[in-house]
C-alpha cells in the first residue's frame, strides 16, 4: 500500500480553490501558518466562499485527514494556527 496516492494528499499539497505555500502545514510557527494562509485565500480567485473560511476550511481539512496520525506537538500548533486565522481575519 506504500506507492497507493491518495486524493487527499492531492488536496493539501495543490488545492484547486487556494495556491498553497509549499509545507504550510509542517512549519512550526503558527501566526506563519495562519499568514500564509490568510494571503492565499485573499489572493485566490478560484475560491467558492470568503477568505476567511476558505483559510479555516483548508486549515480544518489538513488537521481531519490527519487524524489519529497527527502527533500532539503538530496538533498543538496547528491549534494555535486556528486562533491565529480567527485573529488575524478580525
Amino acid at each position: 500500500m506504500s506507492g497507493k496516492k491518495y486524493w487527499s494528499a492531492d488536496v493539501t499539497q495543490k488545492s484547486f480553490a487556494l495556491d498553497l505555500d509549499e509545507g504550510v502545514f509542517t512549519w512550526k510557527n503558527p501566526k506563519k501558518i495562519a499568514a500564509s494562509l490568510k494571503r492565499s485565500a485573499q489572493i485566490s480567485t478560484r475560491r467558492k466562499a470568503p477568505p476567511f473560511q476558505s483559510a479555516m476550511s483548508m486549515l480544518n481539512f489538513y488537521i481531519n485527514r490527519a487524524g489519529k496520525k497527527l502527533k500532539p506537538e503538530r496538533r498543538k500548533v496547528l491549534g494555535e494556527a486556528k486562533e491565529e486565522l480567527r485573529r488575524i481575519f478580525n
